[in-house]
Order: C-alpha cells, then sequence, then structure tokens
C-alpha cells in the first residue's frame, strides 16, 4: 500500500472521480515505473501537495535503456540519493517543470535524471533539509536565494524549448493583471481601488519592459520551502542549496526577486512596512545587482496577486496580511 499524504489526499478527493481513478492506478503506475527506471521506490516524502514523491533508489539494469538511463543509472549507482515525482492528475505545468530543469542541468536546480510526459512522472536527485525549517533569519534566506538563483539564470539558447512551454515576461505581467482586477471584483473589493491602480500601472511597465534577448531562465516561486540543503553538504554553506518546483519562465531575473518581496508578511507589518519594504527590496537589488525599480513592482504584483489568491482559497489572515502591505506600500 502506498502512503499518500494528507495534502495529497486532499487533493485528490476534490478531484472527484479524476482523483479516484488516479489513486486507484497508482500501484500499477509506480510498477511500470519501477520495471522502466530500474529503481524501486521506498519511503513516501511529505512537504508538497501537488505529487506524490517517494525516495528510490537503484535495484538493476532498467527495462528502457533510452532517454539518459545510462545517466540515470551512474547518478544513483555512484551512491547519490534520487526520488521518483509523480504529478497530480490536476497538475498543469509539468512540460515548463520539465524544459526549466533540462536548461538548468543541475545548476541551481535540482537535477532532472529521467522524465516520462505521458505518466507525468520525473526521476531527480534527492535533496535534503528546506531553507524554510533551518531557523535562520529573513535576511540570511534571502541571501541563500539570490545566491541560488544566481547560478540559475542562464540564457535558454535557441530551439532549447519546445513550443510555449515557458512563459515570457510580458506574459506573466499580463496574467497577473487580469488575475488581480478579476479577483478583487469577485472577492468584494477586499482593498482599495488605488492599490489595484498601482498594480495595473506596474504589470504594464513589466509588460513593456519585456526583452527575449535579456531574459533568463526563471524559476518563478523561488520561495524558501523550494530552496532545499544539498545533501552532505557543509553547514552554513550558502551555495550548497538548490531550487525544485520550478514554474518556468523566460524573463527578467527581477521576477525572481519578486518571490522574496512577497514574504514575510509579518515581519514588514510589526513596522513601518513601506519603509521596511524600501529595505528589502534595495538589500535583493545590492546581493543580484538587479534593477530595484522592477524588483519593486514584480514584488508588489506577487503580494496583490498571492492575498487575493489566498482570500479565494479561504486563507483570509494570511491574505489580508498580504494585502495590508500592499496598501501601505501603495500609499
Amino acid at each position: 500500500m502506498i502512503e499518500l499524504p494528507a495534502e495529497v489526499q486532499n487533493k485528490l478527493l476534490a478531484l472527484g472521480d479524476v482523483g479516484a481513478r488516479w489513486t486507484a492506478g497508482l500501484g500499477d503506475l509506480v510498477s511500470v515505473i519501477e520495471r522502466e527506471w530500474g529503481v524501486q521506490l521506498g519511503a513516501t516524502l511529505h512537504g508538497g501537495s501537488e505529487a506524490y514523491v517517494g525516495q528510490a533508489a537503484y535495484v538493476g539494469q532498467s527495462a528502457n535503456v533510452g532517454q539518459a538511463a545510462d545517466i540515470a543509472q551512474a547518478v544513483v549507482k555512484a551512491g547519490r540519493a534520487c526520488v521518483v515525482k509523480l504529478l497530480l492528475p490536476s497538475q498543469s505545468g509539468i512540460e515548463s517543470e520539465i524544459q526549466a530543469l533540462r536548461i538548468a542541468g543541475g545548476r541551481g536546480y535540482v537535477t532532472l535524471l529521467r522524465y516520462d510526459m505521458a505518466r507525468r512522472a520525473m526521476l531527480l536527485e534527492q535533496l535534503g533539509t528546506p531553507l524554510s525549517a533551518l531557523g535562520l533569519p529573513s535576511r540570511t534566506q534571502m541571501k541563500i536565494i539570490c545566491a541560488t538563483l544566481q547560478r540559475s539564470w542562464v540564457q535558454v539558447p535557441e530551439g532549447a524549448v519546445d513550443g510555449d512551454a515557458l512563459m515570457t515576461g510580458a506574459a506573466k505581467g499580463t496574467y497577473l493583471r487580469d488575475f488581480i482586477i478579476a479577483t478583487w471584483e469577485s472577492s468584494g473589493r477586499p482593498c482599495s481601488a488605488r492599490a489595484i491602480e498601482q498594480a495595473r500601472q506596474f504589470a504594464q511597465a513589466r509588460i513593456a519592459a519585456f526583452d527575449p534577448m535579456t531574459s533568463v531562465l526563471v524559476h518563478g516561486d523561488a520561495h524558501s520551502s523550494n530552496t532545499l540543503q544539498v545533501i552532505g553538504a557543509a553547514s552554513g554553506d550558502i551555495d550548497a542549496f538548490k531550487l525544485i518546483d520550478p514554474d518556468g519562465l523566460l524573463a527578467e531575473p527581477a521576477y525572481d526577486l519578486a518571490i522574496p518581496m512577497r514574504e514575510w508578511s509579518e515581519e514588514l507589518l510589526a513596522g513601518d512596512a513601506l519603509q521596511l519594504g524600501r529595505e528589502r527590496c534595495a538589500y535583493l537589488s545590492w546581493l543580484t545587482d538587479v534593477d530595484a525599480v522592477a524588483i519593486w513592482q514584480w514584488g508588489f504584483l506577487e503580494r496583490m496577486s498571492t492575498g487575493l489568491y489566498l482570500l479565494q482559497l479561504g486563507y483570509r489572515d494570511a491574505g489580508l496580511d498580504m494585502l495590508r502591505v500592499a496598501e501601505l506600500w501603495a500609499a
């Protein structure tokens, strides 16, 4: 019997018949993956809600010697731990996640060893403790996230992306603008029209600033729970972390720095939220040499969109905290 974390079970229950069919077929899917990839699944890993993730051990020659099988076997034979990730049927974006991992090639991102697009399955190197669980101050966490991102901001080679798998920065700005305006209306206008107008103006600025020639591979959700230690790394080594679960974008680096800008609302609300927000923006800009105006604008958009999204999901307190900070920033 395969153990499914409670968060995954809840997502599957919400999917109704689709989730029930996926759950019923999970055992057969695991058997196929084990046979074709030459691995055996062990303990379930907890912490996510969009996929089943289990530890994997290499047990012999895979039944399918195609697609990076030699690389995968060399890695696990060398003693590196691996995991199998099976995305739930509701989870979109597997194409962009796989494209991002392929392009990064292990630089700042978890290493992708094998994948099966049709089965929504990936074999990945196993990483250690999330940054969020290490009890570090927020500025230290930001320093580690920035160092990890800087290794991952690589140019996307021409022809490296299949179709439109990676969303552009312009498309992301358009999506955030439209989502913020529509969700504000449907949620009963939980913040001021001034904040909404600020979001609209910032989105237009970032859409206009998009330049494919200077854009890089962007993670899209680089928070501390998606930043994991490399197993066996020395304590205190800020370069010994990698990112998991990329959204995968072709955009300016400033978008990735919007994620730390939206985090730690309580810290900002405990003081002068506007001044503390400016100081955080300046710190991120100093760490990465990325334009502070772009960081601020993307950060405002992420804070507005995430706050409204949390309200949609029923996380009222967290959502309102996000929006309170945004109101003070807009003022």
